[in-house]
């Protein structure tokens, strides 16, 4: 058998079919679970802090239980009845390992999608309301003045270098969500992990919260405060900008925003391709170049001065009237009004006192 012929005989691979989800499992039997109430350091507990107000403040590392659950998305993810009711928030228990209702809960049980947008931006992804600012501790829900993606991890038991610690949290915290960077800081057993999505901060806070990594601590995630390095924030305002403009386009008639390209392009003087692109110079024939350089004489003019008003008319207004003059007369309409029309005499009536004449002019 020639080569030619094998060829012939291999078959195209066929594309994997994707796998379809299952109903979700119960990760936990009811009673499985023990609440635990925390110990009393205080007279007064505090339900927004979710602790004892008044006692000992310091947060200290025998306060904090490990978490007796972990969510396994590989084994825990599948179908509940928020799929069939068209919800489309997530499970917080899901999150945390320990739903026991399964397929018969009534939120998602899968990771949530970047791509998709919750009903109601003042709710988190497990439909918890947020509020205006953070708490103090930057723990709980969070707030909805800022689309907050970086996470605070704390507690975290170095045993190697940077780049070795970095690792070992984005293999834990990866399974969340597409992760931006990771910045660790040395020494001190903290590090920032940034996701790409919002959705994807807030389920792995909830997930990761009082876990483990590699060597048995006990993590403390909140919410990271606002970045205070200058380049972030123009990256992080240019992207806000992005995310805007792209959902202003989608709501928005594409012709109207053809039209508003071409406006644009005319103001502009540049020239665009069948595709509504602005050509280049290079591939613009001679009178695209021509209108290249009275577009590059155009911003080589030194900027126009502040108009002073002259009487009731600022020069602006004068300038413009002559505009619209000139368009008249180019369309020859100002011919029809410019002719003389004779107007007849007034009728004098009355007295007429302009044809009476004194006995002195005799």
């Amino acid at each position: 058998m020639s080569s030619d012929e094998q060829a012939l005989s291999v078959t195209p691979a066929k594309p994997k079919p994707t796998k379809k989800l299952k109903p979700a499992r119960k990760q936990v039997k009811p009673g499985d679970v023990e609440k635990k109430e925390t110990v009393q350091t205080g007279k007064e507990y505090n339900i927004w802090y979710n602790k004892w107000a008044g006692g000992d403040r310091e947060d200290n590392y025998s306060n904090k239980v490990k978490s007796q659950s972990r969510c396994n998305i590989k084994k825990d993810s599948g179908l509940t009845r928020a799929n069939q009711t068209g919800i489309r928030y997530f499970c917080l228990f899901f999150a945390r390992g320990c739903c026991p209702y399964g397929w018969e809960c009534n939120y998602l049980h899968v990771l949530p999608d970047p791509n998709d947008a919750l009903p109601d931006s003042s709710k988190d992804c497990f439909a918890r309301d947020k509020f205006s600012d953070y708490r103090d501790d930057m723990g709980g829900v969070g707030s909805f003045n800022r689309q907050n993606r970086t996470l605070y991890v704390g507690r975290i038991k170095e045993t190697g270098p940077g780049p070795e610690t970095e690792e070992i949290v984005n293999r834990h915290f990866k399974e969340w969500g597409e992760v931006e960077r990771i910045r660790v800081l040395q020494y001190r057993s903290v590090a920032f992990v940034t996701y790409v999505s919002e959705f994807s901060a807030q389920f792995a806070k909830e997930a990761m919260a009082c876990q483990s990594l590699d060597n048995d601590e006990i993590l403390n995630v909140r919410w990271a405060t606002e970045d205070p390095n200058p380049v972030q924030k123009v990256a992080e305002k240019r992207r806000l900008e992005e995310l805007g403009q792209e959902a202003i386009k989608a709501r928005m008639d594409p012709r109207i925003i053809e039209a508003m390209r071409a406006v644009r392009a005319l103001e502009d003087g540049d020239v665009l391709d069948e595709e509504g692109q602005v050509m280049d110079p290079e591939d613009d024939d001679s009178e695209a170049m021509d209108s290249h350089e009275l577009k590059r004489r155009r911003i080589e003019l030194s900027p126009p001065q502040a108009s002073k008003p002259m009487g009731l008319l600022t020069a602006d207004t004068l300038e413009g009237l002559r505009y619209f003059s000139e368009i008249r007369n180019r369309n020859g309409n100002g011919s029809a009004h410019s002719q003389n029309v004779s107007l007849p005499k007034p009728v004098t009536t009355g007295l007429g006192l302009a044809d009476y004449g004194s006995d002195g002019d005799d």
